[in-house]
């Protein structure tokens, strides 16, 4: 388990979130199975299919619905305008 966290953190993936490109492009909503994108501002991957934002934390993004944050209306538009899903990579 530590040895995958190290490698999280290590490689520093694409806009710098600590999370290896291949792995981003791979993740969904655990509740929509839409694909996330990062959000700078909170430094969470944000499934805008259902206005949850879920915490990355020591580089592993924790994909417990349990773990996910309600986005209110204000915090989905600022977010939105944060760092857009990159499939170039």
């Amino acid at each position: 388990m530590r040895r995958t966290a190290a490698l999280l953190s290590r490689h520093g993936g694409a806009g710098g979130r600590g999370i290896p490109q291949a792995l981003f492009d791979v993740l969904v909503c655990p509740l929509s199975k839409k694909p996330l994108r990062y959000c700078e501002a909170s430094g969470s991957l944000v499934s805008d299919a259902v206005g949850v934002s879920f915490p990355i934390v020591d580089g592993v993004p924790s994909l417990v619905p349990n773990d996910g944050k309600l986005l209110d209306d204000h915090q989905e538009k600022s977010e939105q305008e944060s760092t857009p899903r990159d499939s170039s990579g």
